[in-house]
């Protein structure tokens, strides 16, 4: 008995020597997470299998990292290691601790990677230390600097895309058009980051040569405030006749803080999108689900600041089962409006996505009250299309595709004072609608390849307790549990053996 025992612990050691053995030669990782997030793409496989030669990447990691870093760190690295077996060795690696060597540090620095400051706890003391986190990608002649690989499955992305940028040998050519007041790409530098790693992006004016000269395949139109010419109008319709992509985000109506004025925007794109069956309404939508303003308020001589929630922001958190919205959790417009289709017998609208269940709508003009406190009675209506896609029915050939957004802002940042942070699902969504009228590469899916945010505290009360006790109790049941069995198991084998001993004695 006592030799069996001996040879099955043996057999279970021998075992887990050769699994970790195998582990160095054969890397695989099991993914339990709810969203995937350690499982590579499809588009990353893609990218990978069809490295035309060597990528080397360097990642330029502090050794001696904070513990709740450190994950990171391994995360990254056994990232690498899977990249570096998919692409079958043709992606190298390297980890360099800029930290332990004055010319690497310098190195890393001329690469354009710098420290971050982190603060530690040493021995009961905090104190500042720099660590580094960036990456260098090469292939060839080329070459990109990741300075920052932030945590979470965003590495992929980031990696990714690197990875396409330094291999690909020609970039997709994105239009944007001027001369109707439309907002510059220098108003949007967020997205101008995003857009640089697959694309090059132009201005352009609506004649027929200069579209087919950049041989562009989408084309922007982005919060014009001018009107569009006849001209203008019958060269946008060739373009997207003979197959080109429009993206359009418009500002139908209009909100002015100055003057708290709500006022409509006429350009001349409206009676062109009505021949096609989209209507952009002279209305505002409201939304009780909505964003939250800055006011000022003076109160016993001192000024300050409160947030309070702006109706007129709404925070869209309905959207349309579409690659162009996938795993967008929050999209936040300014001043919108709602989107109606009609008919079209050429091709086929999609809503991607719509305001909460408890909305409303207001006519412009108007006058706009900060300080107005709303009422369940404002928000009576619901699900107001805010944006869509008109895809053309298979039947009608070379057509193009046109994605329309009720508001020419979302993704802006603005200039100087101005200048705001655009939160990054508004981004998302217009590089997903790029992506899906220019790219094929499918990095889109990885954009939005995140964590899904579930917050406790958009939960019920029940809810949360029963979350609470689940965690409490769970493990002790389930200790119990195992105790009762193993006694019970115990027992029956003490009452074989003693009825064992009684047959011998008989």
């Amino acid at each position: 008995m006592k030799t069996k025992q001996t040879f099955r612990i043996a057999a279970l050691v021998a075992g887990l020597i050769l699994i970790n053995l195998l582990s160095y030669r054969f890397f695989i990782r099991l993914d339990f997470t709810a969203d995937k997030i350690y499982t590579l793409s499809s588009a990353t496989k893609n990218i990978l299998k069809e490295l035309p030669e060597n990528v080397s990447v360097t990642a330029y990691f502090t050794k001696e990292l904070p513990p709740d870093i450190m994950n990171m760190r391994k995360d990254f690295r056994d990232l690498l290691v899977e990249y570096y077996q998919r692409s079958k060795g043709k992606l190298l690696f390297e980890f360099i601790d800029p930290s332990a060597s004055t010319l690497d540090e310098e190195t890393a620095a001329r690469s354009g990677i710098q420290p971050l400051v982190a603060n530690i706890r040493d021995k009961d003391q905090m104190k500042q230390q720099k660590i580094y986190l960036g990456v260098i990608v090469k292939c060839g002649e080329q070459t990109d600097v990741i300075p920052f690989i932030t945590p979470g499955a965003g590495m992929e992305h980031a990696l990714s895309a690197s990875i396409k940028k330094v291999t690909q040998k020609t970039k997709q050519t994105l239009g944007f058009t001027t001369g109707h007041g439309e907002s510059a790409p220098d108003a949007f530098p967020q997205l101008m980051q995003s857009l640089q790693v697959m694309y090059d992006a132009q201005n352009v004016v609506l004649s027929d040569s200069l579209l087919a000269a950049n041989s562009i395949s989408t084309l922007i139109i982005a919060a014009p405030t001018d009107s569009f010419s006849d001209p203008e109008l019958a060269s946008l319709e060739r373009f997207y006749r003979n197959g080109g992509n429009l993206i359009l985000a418009l500002n139908r109506v209009n909100g002015d803080f100055s003057t708290l004025n709500g006022s409509v925007i006429q350009t001349g794109l409206e009676p062109w999108l009505k021949n096609k069956g989209i209507i952009l309404k002279e209305e505002f939508v409201i939304d009780a689900a909505c964003s939250n303003i800055g006011i000022t308020q003076q109160q016993g001589g001192f000024n300050f600041t409160s947030q309070v929630p702006f109706p007129y922001f709404p925070d869209i958190r309905s959207f349309e089962k579409h690659p162009v919205t996938a795993s967008l959790e929050s999209v936040v417009f300014q001043f919108t409006s709602p989107v109606l289709f009609t008919k079209n017998t050429e091709a086929d609208f999609i809503p991607l996505l719509k305001s909460s269940d408890k909305s409303g709508i207001q006519k412009a003009p108007l006058t706009i009250d900060i300080n107005r406190e709303w009422s369940q009675t404002d928000f009576t209506e619901k699900d107001f299309i805010l944006g869509g896609i008109l895809e053309p029915l298979q039947s009608t050939g070379k057509t193009g595709k046109i994605i329309v957004f009720s508001d020419g802002d979302f993704f802006v940042n603005g200039r100087g004072q101005d200048a705001h942070e655009v939160q990054p699902d508004n981004i998302n969504l217009i590089m997903n609608a790029v992506d899906y009228l220019t790219d094929q590469s499918g990095l889109m899916e990885l954009r939005t390849k995140e964590v899904t945010s579930r917050p406790l505290d958009e939960l019920d009360d029940s809810r949360k307790a029963a979350i609470k006790y689940t965690n409490f109790l769970l493990p002790v049941i389930l200790a119990l549990a195992f105790g009762i069995y193993r006694y019970q198991r115990n027992r029956m084998i003490r009452a074989q053996r003693m009825e064992k001993t009684a047959i011998v004695t008989k």
